[in-house]
């Protein structure tokens, strides 16, 4: 059990998405598990409704071992199961935009008086947009535009907007003022000690091919990054953690020092023997879970512009920032060669991720969301 204030005003809740998080899976399971384990410590009654059909008996006893219910609909539709059987219910959170943007509207008539919270997980428009801009695309922008129109709709039907940084809800303020908006970023749990610094010269990136700025980032850096490196250091190994990223890099020609580990349930053995963890993303949104894992670690980072956006990072303090090819190699190299800095990086990281994305830095946002409903509001 986390050690963390009780409410003196336990709520009901349901959680809403597509699936059961699977917390090994990407950075959004891991937080939407953490934050279900947060509200349970808090005191909350919590209930998550996956909305696909596809049985994940491993997925609902990981739940059950943290306190969370699934509820057993069974062949009924969601809505309709939610219709009968969901007035018990003080607040629905209902997970990104486009879920958001069909169950808001559905939950306001069918139940509205409860607390209606949108967790946008990530701001999607912001990503695609970065993707157009990248590759320079007139259909990209157009889908990124239309995407931000749904995700908007859905913020202001919402009760409170969930956001994971300062720079997404200050870009919230400004296109869509009148919108209740809450911090509520990612949550990492730290390891009680912090690591040596390992022999060899070992490099990890984590993230699954499913998702875009992965998927580009893991070719940008076996392309292009990677061949400058081993030029300097050719005993490095790189290591690959993820689903599909094996078959994502099938028509490259792969340097025998890559290992592909495809998805891995526990990431702490392999994070030892490193010595750095890339971040080589050319667009996204949000937080980046992968900077937050390797730093929790202890694991000294690079990373590209667009990957520290939004997450409290200085560029020789806690983190080295490298927006080319060259730069990125530079940056290896030094982490590898200057021992000091190894250890500071190393240092600092666990700091970052202590003050902004622990247990302790999610309970002011749930408490100001949650604390609307317990004081009561116009529906």
């Amino acid at each position: 059990m986390l050690d963390v204030p009780q409410t003196d005003r336990p709520l009901s809740v349901l959680w809403v998405d597509e699936q059961l998080p699977e917390p090994s899976r990407d950075s959004g399971s891991l937080r939407m598990f953490n934050l279900l384990r947060l509200l349970v410590a808090m005191g909350h009654r919590i209930d998550v409704l996956p909305l696909s059909r596809i049985g994940n008996t491993t997925g609902q006893q990981r739940l059950q071992d943290i306190g969370v219910h699934c509820p057993d609909i069974g062949a009924q539709r969601p809505e309709s199961w939610f219709a009968r059987e969901g007035m018990h219910y003080d607040a629905v959170i209902v997970s990104r935009y486009h879920l958001a943007w069909s169950w808001l509207p559905f939950l306001r008539r069918a139940h509205p008086r409860a607390l209606k919270i949108v967790d946008t997980v990530d701001l999607h428009h912001v990503r695609e947009l970065g993707e157009a801009n990248l590759r320079s695309r007139r259909l990209l922008r157009s889908a990124a535009r239309a995407t931000r129109r749904h995700e908007l709709r859905a913020i202001r039907d919402a009760d409170v907007t969930w956001v994971v940084s300062e720079a997404e809800r200050d870009l919230l303020r400004d296109i869509a003022p009148d919108a209740r908006v809450e911090i509520v970023s990612n949550i990492h749990l730290l390891p009680a000690t912090a690591p040596s610094r390992p022999t060899g010269a070992r490099l990890v990136f984590v993230g699954g091919a499913q998702h875009p700025p992965n998927l580009d980032g893991v070719r940008w850096l076996l392309t292009d990054i990677l061949p400058l490196i081993l030029r300097r250091r050719p005993e490095c190994e790189l290591h690959l953690v993820g689903r599909g990223l094996e078959a994502a890099a099938h028509d490259l020609v792969v340097p025998h020092n890559v290992v592909f580990h495809g998805q891995l349930d526990d990431v702490q053995a392999l994070f030892e023997t490193c010595h750095v963890g890339l971040a080589p993303l050319r667009f996204g949104a949000g937080v980046k879970g992968k900077i937050n894992h390797y730093m929790a670690f202890g694991l000294p980072t690079v990373a590209s512009p667009s990957a520290v956006e939004g997450m409290h990072l200085r560029h020789g303090h806690d983190v080295l920032v490298a927006g080319d090819a060259d730069g990125f190699a530079d940056a290896v190299q030094r982490l590898l060669d200057e021992g000091a800095l190894w250890v500071s990086l190393s240092q600092q990281g666990r700091e970052n991720v202590r003050r902004h994305f622990s247990i302790a830095s999610a309970i002011p946002g749930i408490e100001a969301s949650l604390d609307i409903r317990c004081h009561g509001r116009d529906t």
